[in-house]
């Protein structure tokens, strides 16, 4: 939940004033377990900052030993001044890009950090965000009371008085405090969302710019001169200012080398700008935290200065904050949570589809310019003549036969050079890599539009299926041919880490062909697209048997999921995971994020599997999993992890095809061994494409879901 720039009374007996803390937000999952507790730390886009915070997740640690079930904390984690006062965002830059473990430690003893807690979201099995923040409060402070947590440690609870922020405000002012957060007492928790709710009330004039390019240095002055900035206005990027101030030597090497590494030819500013030396361009995506005096008249900054870059912003979010008139948001209940897709669907709404959806500019590996705001174009192989498919079988079985390397002509004219065509992926079965690739030509129109659009991540298997396999998550030293896409996602929105990593991206014959050829056997797309990486699509239950669990067993989870969603009004496609289990997907409003998803999915698999305790269980360590049980998994909805899609093919040791259900056939009796590379082909001629369906459906209305177990409670 994300506060508003709206003018808020610093005193109202419906408000509750909390100090503004600069910092990295932070969502903070602690589970309690036999060995030693489980701690994850993640930031407001979902990146995974667990191990860049030693110290904090150390003290979790310990306090969960006093806890008896999983809590999920909402907070900020700050840089502590000597003294023990929290500090700004500028002592916590230096450690947001180190990735090595003895980096990371001698920061956190150079420099002190604490996480402070301002709202809890779960305790055990209570689901929180329903209750008003009031209530949500008790619980937080009656929890850090129970395990007796100090104020003054490396875990805190924010402060925060009701009524009167007027006291609070003069020491914002005397202590250079960013502002306050005024938040209404009886608030609802709106994951992901931001809300007039939560209010920030500004001492100090301070926010996030996109850096558009930079500038040549003067004299002495090395690297580059001046920042140029801009925010988005829609569609348009508007230059702002311009910034030379509050860098060090360091810190300039190390933003030059980023600058560098993102040039472009041409700017991304949408009006010309004047410089007062020679301009440099760079793509849009670093985001920097600047503090300045005020707005000019004009609409630029005035004395602004560098405080350091941030990797958990969105550059498209970055808009120009001014205080508003809260009055058009303030005729909404405080109780009446409003998000983005929460309302019921208009008959005018579009479908949510790859063609529909909000986007966001990312850089093509190919060239230096920005991808439009449509999505990328599709060159789906539905596009081609069935006869056009029937030759690239017929040109792959050919070179097979002969034993011979070679390069296929693919109908759109790309080239993609194949190898090793006779090598055995399934030994036991006689299955080749020329059979993979056939099975791929034969049902590619079912599986592009399956993946269009969306970040593929592989696991390769050079040396078959019995052989050592690895993942591999982006594009490194290998040529792929042209027409295979490669995207450069902004770095706060991928979860690998590393600077300008470039990832395959699904929806051409070309791609799927040239992944096959360096042996990834699976199909395993992101449930985003490239467009809006933030949001997810559609959200999925992974049915997982464990040991001595029969498919019988999964199947009846399934169903029993399928009508916990009936009973909510959800639509719901499965499919088989091509190996063991099932998988439940279902389709979700535009612009949902992906911590909305898992808390749905959280919420159905644990009524699911609390109705049915012999057979279903969500634990998630494998060993304290009762035996013969079912695993309903829905930590598969986090930013970055993935799961094999429909029509593709796994390696298992079946030589399993992941393959679309009706529900009418789960009524029955399904068995996966029956869906392989050499049998799926033809079921999908006559079935059609079932899986359109996760593309067409009505998607779920997760306010109307929320609001009935609320209810249930």
């Amino acid at each position: 939940m994300l506060a508003t720039l709206a003018d808020a009374p610093h005193v109202d007996k419906n408000l509750v004033y909390e100090p503004k803390y600069d910092g990295i937000r932070a969502l903070v999952e602690i589970s309690p377990s036999r060995g030693a507790p489980i701690v994850h730390i993640w930031s407001r886009n979902g990146n995974d900052k667990t191990m860049q915070f030693p110290s904090i997740v150390e003290a979790l640690r310990k306090a969960a030993m006093k806890l008896s079930g999983k809590v999920i904390l909402d907070g900020e984690i700050v840089a502590l001044h000597p003294d023990g006062r929290p500090a700004g965002f500028q002592r916590l830059q230096g450690r947001i890009h180190l990735t090595g473990a003895q980096d990371v430690e001698r920061i956190d003893r150079d420099q002190p950090v604490a996480l402070i807690a301002f709202d809890l979201l779960r305790e055990g099995n209570d689901d929180l965000c329903k209750l008003p923040l009031t209530e949500r409060r008790k619980r937080l402070e009656a929890l850090f009371e129970d395990i007796r947590l100090k104020a003054e440690g490396t875990l805190r609870l924010s402060e925060q008085v009701a009524g009167d922020g007027r006291t609070l405000y003069a020491r914002a002012l005397k202590e250079q405090w960013e502002g306050l957060i005024a938040k209404d007492a009886t608030s609802l928790y709106q994951p992901g969302r931001r809300s007039p709710a939560w209010r920030k009330i500004k001492v100090v004039q301070e926010q996030e710019f996109v850096v558009g390019g930079w500038t040549e240095p003067r004299q002495t002055r090395s690297y580059f001169g001046a920042l140029l900035l801009g925010v988005y206005e829609g569609d348009d990027f508007v230059y702002v200012g311009h910034t030379g101030t509050g860098f060090n030597q360091k810190e300039l090497e190390r933003v030059s080398r980023l600058l560098k590494s993102r040039e472009i030819p041409a700017s991304p500013f949408s009006t010309a700008i004047k410089t007062n030396e020679p301009a440099h361009w760079t793509r849009p995506d670093l985001v920097a935290q600047i503090k300045f005096t005020e707005w000019t008249a004009d609409d630029k900054l005035r004395h602004p200065v560098y405080l350091g870059l941030r990797d958990d912003k969105n550059p498209r979010e970055v808009v120009r904050e001014r205080a508003s008139d809260p009055s058009s948001a303030s005729r909404r209940k405080p109780h009446e949570p409003h998000t983005a897709g929460s309302r019921e669907p208009r008959a005018s709404d579009p479908l949510p589809v790859a063609s529909t959806r909000h986007s966001s500019r990312v850089t093509s590996a190919s060239h230096s310019n920005r991808v439009a705001s449509a999505p990328h174009s599709n060159p789906v192989a539905s596009a081609f003549r069935r006869e056009d498919l029937a030759n690239l079988v017929n040109q792959l079985r050919a070179l097979e036969d002969a034993r011979r390397d070679g390069e296929l002509t693919l109908p759109n004219g790309d080239r993609v050079k194949v190898t090793n065509l006779a090598k055995l992926f399934w030994p036991d079965l006689e299955i080749t890599k020329g059979d993979l690739l056939r099975y791929y030509v034969e049902v590619s129109p079912f599986i592009l539009p399956a993946v269009a659009d969306r970040p593929l991540v592989m696991k390769r298997f050079p040396n078959g299926v019995g052989g050592k396999a690895f993942y591999q998550q982006r594009s490194r030293e290998e040529r792929p041919p042209a027409g295979v896409r490669i995207e450069t996602l902004p770095d706060e929105s991928d979860p690998i880490s590393e600077p300008d990593a470039k990832r395959l991206v699904g929806g051409s014959l070309t791609t799927l062909l040239y992944m096959t050829q360096i042996a990834a056997i699976s199909q395993d797309p992101w449930f985003s697209r490239v467009q809006s990486p933030l949001d997810a699509d559609h959200v999925a239950l992974d049915l997982d048997p464990t040991e001595h669990a029969t498919f019988a067993k999964v199947l009846d989870v399934a169903r029993w999921v399928r009508d916990e969603l009936v009973s909510l009004g959800v639509p719901a496609v499965p499919k088989t995971s091509g190996s063991s289990g099932l998988h439940v997907y279902i389709p979700l409003p535009p612009h949902t994020t992906y911590e909305s998803g898992v808390l749905f999915c959280q919420i159905v698999a644990t009524v699911v599997a609390s109705r049915h305790p012999k057979v279903a269980t969500v634990e998630r360590m494998v060993a304290r999993r009762p035996r013969g049980t079912v695993y309903i998994d829905f930590l598969q909805n986090i930013l970055g992890k993935t799961l094999a899609t429909a029509y593709s093919a796994r390696a298992s040791e079946f030589a399993g095809v992941s393959t679309p259900l009706t529900w009418k056939e789960m009524d029955g009796k399904v068995d996966p061994r029956d869906f392989t590379i050499r049998t799926a082909p033809e079921r999908f001629r006559k079935t059609g494409d079932l899986w359109e369906r996760l593309r067409t459906a009505k998607p779920a209305n997760l306010e109307v879901v929320f609001k009935k177990y609320a209810k249930q409670r």
